[in-house]
């Protein structure tokens, strides 16, 4: 397993937590609910370097795409 891949495992299983907490959700309602999402997709793909980012912050972009039904870009 590469740095990278670790990155994203070890912040993908931070954010599967948060879902956790934050709605009540099994473990497998959080795996559905985030490996579908385009930020998951977004987070796979290491060309973003989204893996880099703390897991609360790519957290907050799930809760974004989730609550904007699509994931949005936010300007700086």
């Amino acid at each position: 397993m590469s740095d990278r891949e670790f990155l994203v495992e070890a912040n993908t299983q931070d954010i599967l937590k948060f879902i956790i907490t934050d709605t009540g959700a099994t473990i497998q309602e959080a795996m559905r609910m985030f490996y579908v999402s385009e930020v998951y997709e977004k987070l796979e793909n290491f060309d973003t370097g989204l893996y880099l980012e703390s897991p609360a912050y790519i957290y907050e972009l799930f809760k974004d795409e989730k609550k904007n039904n699509g994931f949005v870009q936010k300007e700086i």
